[in-house]
């Protein structure tokens, strides 16, 4: 026993003797007839070494008193009613000659949870005023907007804080307003910032709404930076849901927060189904949708997974980041190219996957547009089929293509080529054996040669902020909202469908830019945005839906089924005979020849600015 735990016990046992005297002394109003003293001195002889004993046997001394809680004191409770239990028990069955009154068996236990809990209290009081009670004036005055569940423990947070004094709280609900959370008054309304944030000379804001809808965030941001405000905000939902960060861990704002989405929600049975205990392989696993899937799929402790990527750097980055979890699964790591046959049988013949995820392809749309349109059909075509038809032969149950609104009306070679993906994909199903499900979605926020990360570095060396054309739009999505999309398409898919993911509100880029700038706090005229033009195969607008394609609902609101152009497979077999031909061909005349095997393909598109024109990509592709 340590000299601490020690100490706690040694002064639980000397509280339990107080305890005991004050329980006789206030059954007799502070007059103990002498033979009731005689009792009292007979019975706590033996009446606190069985409390101590229960006392440690129930774990009252694994705790540390500067951090006692809810959870300590309910353990008190349960020591003392159990000591209790037993002191009567033993009264009545063994010490029958000492009369102890009733009423001293009651109070008894209540003052001793009084003091054992209190001294407790008051120790972790004294503790928190010694290390923070005498800087705490001295932190920066902050508001924090919202009052739910992730402000109350912001606050809570904070105030051990030396930086931050949180001044007051701001929510839009009624209820809250005059209440108090940790000494800390709900003030007001979100709108009333301005004025509260005048009276209390308060330059910073930490929005605290991590689970309210994304709008609304927005809008609180908006507010706050027209005021000229610092503001700051909580992680995720996500990240404090999985206990990658905690609610302390404020950041500044950034754009993924303005265009942020509201939760998914997922079939969590039914993934479980398909993937605890299941042997699962992603392909493109160092890229940034394949990682994500990674991390997503291990939460559902999987068998085996095995991450399986031909960029031998992005391996070691995911092994690295993996490795430092503790994770049941065994993983995996494979370099290998999709399009190598021999590779490709093999690891599926040792692993045995019941589930694939198709993630690897090449994206970069204006670099496979010029120099590489045989590769971007080699990959992607070639390879999505040496991968598919390889689980068809060693009986993989689901195979899932990731694959992107570029195949819609593509006028650019890595959109065709992701369109005959899918059709590969649609022509390998049968009525039984594999189930091929393709998913079909928009950017994503921060992948791998985002916008994103381009805007922001053009930012931090003073700009310009190059933009191809001042109407071009994109949808976005987050990584893990589309990893976990994904997955609950793969789960609900039966075989054929094209998912087509909902993805929101399209954003114009030139806005997002504006966004990113006035949160780097520069103003518009301290960064110059220039107009570059749309590079090879780039449209203004992105279409989710051919023009001759329709959706179906499906159980999930955010995911529909399109109703695309099917394909056999006759037609598979001879477009892989026309790749393997075309290798050597000019790529104006494979381009020429694409347009026949996508009919929806124009090479040659001229690209307005009316709304009406289907349009599409952005400086990259994001995926």
């Amino acid at each position: 026993m340590n000299p601490r735990t020690f100490l706690a016990l040694l002064h639980d046992i000397i509280v339990a003797s107080i305890a005991w005297f004050a329980a006789y002394l206030l059954r007799f109003n502070f007059a103990v007839p002498e033979m009731h003293t005689q009792y009292m001195l007979e019975s706590i002889a033996w009446v606190v070494p069985l409390q101590a004993i229960v006392f440690v046997s129930f774990g009252l001394y694994r705790g540390i008193w500067r951090f006692a809680s809810i959870p300590d004191l309910k353990r008190i409770f349960l020591a003392v009613g159990a000591a209790s239990v037993l002191v009567a028990a033993m009264l009545f069955m063994v010490k029958t000659t000492i009369a102890v009154p009733r009423s001293v068996l009651v109070l008894d236990p209540l003052l001793l949870i009084l003091m054992m809990g209190g001294s407790r209290f008051i120790y972790r009081a004294w503790k928190e005023h010694q290390l923070y009670g005498l800087t705490l004036s001295q932190g920066n005055p902050v508001i924090v907007l919202g009052a739910g569940e992730a402000a109350v423990a912001l606050v809570k947070d904070l105030s051990r804080s030396t930086q931050w004094r949180v001044v007051g709280l701001l929510d839009d609900d009624n209820a809250m307003h005059a209440r108090e959370i940790f000494g800390v008054k709900v003030k007001g309304a979100i709108r009333q910032l301005g004025d509260i944030s005048k009276r209390f000379g308060v330059e910073h804001v930490i929005v605290a709404m991590p689970s309210a809808h994304h709008q609304k965030r927005r809008q609180a941001i908006d507010l706050a930076n027209h005021l000229g405000l610092e503001v700051l905000t909580v992680p995720a939902i996500d990240d404090l849901m999985s206990g990658k960060v905690s609610v302390s861990q404020i950041r500044k704002v950034d754009v993924e927060d303005l265009l942020g989405r509201d939760a998914v929600a997922l079939d969590n049975s039914g993934l479980q189904h398909l993937i605890t205990g299941k042997v699962v392989l992603v392909s493109g696993a160092g890229g940034s949708i394949g990682s994500e899937l990674c991390r997503q799929i291990v939460k559902f402790n999987p068998s085996v997974l095995v991450c399986l990527d031909t960029s031998e750097f992005s391996l070691y980055q995911l092994e690295q980041e993996l490795s430092a979890l503790a994770l049941s699964a065994q993983l995996i790591y494979l370099t290998c190219d999709v399009k190598n046959k021999v590779r490709i049988d093999n690891a599926l013949a040792q692993y045995q996957p019941s589930v694939v995820f198709h993630a690897a392809a090449y994206k970069h749309v204006p670099m496979m547009e010029n120099g590489n349109v045989w590769e971007a059909l080699s990959n992607n075509v070639v390879g999505t089929h040496t991968l598919a038809r390889a689980c068809k032969d060693a009986g993989v149950a689901k195979f899932v293509l990731i694959s992107t609104d570029k195949a819609v009306n593509p006028t650019n070679v890595m959109g065709a080529s992701k369109r005959l993906a899918e059709m590969v994909c649609q022509g390998l199903q049968e009525n039984s054996g594999t189930r091929f499900v393709i998913v079909r979605f928009g950017n994503v926020l921060g992948s791998s040669g985002s916008v994103i990360p381009k805007f922001r570095e053009q930012i931090a060396q003073g700009g310009p902020v190059t933009i191809t054309h001042p109407d071009i739009t994109r949808y976005f999505m987050s990584i893990p909202e589309a990893a976990q999309l994904v997955m609950q398409a793969g789960l609900m898919g039966q075989g054929g469908e094209i998912f087509v993911l909902d993805m929101g509100e399209p954003v114009k880029i030139a806005d997002l830019a504006m966004d990113m700038i006035q949160l780097s706090g520069l103003q518009a005229d301290e960064i110059k945005i220039e107009y570059v033009g749309l590079r090879p195969g780039e449209k203004l607008y992105e279409e989710l839906l051919a023009d001759d394609e329709h959706t179906m609902p499906t159980p999930h609101e955010k995911l529909r089924i399109a109703q695309a152009r099917t394909a056999d497979i006759s037609w598979v077999n001879k477009l892989l005979k026309w790749i393997e031909g075309a290798h050597s061909a000019n790529e104006n005349h494979i381009k020429a020849e694409l347009a026949v095997w996508v009919e929806e393909y124009s090479p040659h598109i001229q690209v307005a600015t009316d709304l009406r024109t289907p349009v599409m990509s952005e400086h990259v592709t994001l995926h």
